[in-house]
């Protein structure tokens, strides 16, 4: 079961009077090789998978989302490369600032220039070309998430994809969920953030296509939409490994 047998046993079944939750899909073009960076096929995808889940309402958005959908939502989810700037930020902050939830995968943490101001947000953001991002294994360590509410009974798990370090930010400032060894020293791959009542979770996997069929990696990514927006983080387990790669 992709080492989600565990985890999708330990918590009790989600309750009957599962609270809705409306989501945002923001993607953009893309921008590798085939495969890699896909954030179309991702959001065809998961705007499929989603709404599967009882009582959830998923929306899509190119390159960022209309007031309108903002105004609406419960959590807006970044697949795409990003960007941060003072119109964003106009945008974001009030939305957190009211208990909405932000999520952003893989190069969606890229700020483009605004990655210092990014970084106060979600905790560490990229300047790309500036970082370090080989692609390839990685042996992905929970430890640091123990009690932390999305890392219940996860183990480690060994994936392809890729990791970035040298980021800007403090990562202190970081609610560790799982960290990859590079360069000696344990990097952050997956952390949360608050603010007041807004809640930013990030995975900095999610270069390849495959990561996201991988259960593992579905089981943690739907938890922290689901956290992000203030849900029981096992709402959506029927759709952990729907379709997903078991080995």
């Amino acid at each position: 079961m992709g080492g989600v047998t565990a985890p999708l046993a330990g918590p009790p079944t989600p309750p009957l009077k599962t609270r809705p939750i409306r989501v945002v899909l923001v993607a953009g073009p893309k921008d590798h090789g085939a495969g890699e960076h896909d954030y179309p096929a991702w959001q065809q995808v998961w705007l499929r998978l989603l709404p599967l889940a009882p009582r959830t309402v998923v929306d899509a958005a190119w390159d960022f989302p209309s007031a309108e959908q903002i105004d609406n939502a419960d959590v807006l989810v970044f697949y795409q490369r990003g960007r941060w700037d003072d119109e964003r930020a106009a945008a974001i902050d009030p939305f957190l600032a009211r208990g909405g939830g932000c999520v952003y995968i893989h190069w969606a943490v890229d700020g483009r220039g605004g990655q210092e101001e990014f970084a106060k947000r979600i905790g560490l953001a990229s300047l790309g070309g500036a970082v370090k991002d080989p692609p390839g294994p990685l042996d992905v360590d929970f430890s640091p998430g123990q009690g932390h509410p999305l890392a219940p009974h996860l183990t480690p798990v060994k994936w392809v994809d890729e990791t970035y370090w040298q980021l800007t930010g403090d990562p202190a400032r970081l609610n560790l969920i799982a960290t990859q060894e590079e360069d000696g020293e344990p990097q952050p791959l997956f952390w949360t953030m608050e603010h007041g009542r807004g809640r930013v979770f990030v995975s900095i996997p999610g270069h390849y296509m495959w990561t996201f069929d991988d259960p593992a990696f579905r089981l943690l990514l739907l938890r922290g939409i689901a956290w992000a927006g203030h849900r029981n983080v096992d709402r959506f387990n029927d759709l952990v490994t729907l379709d997903a790669r078991m080995e």
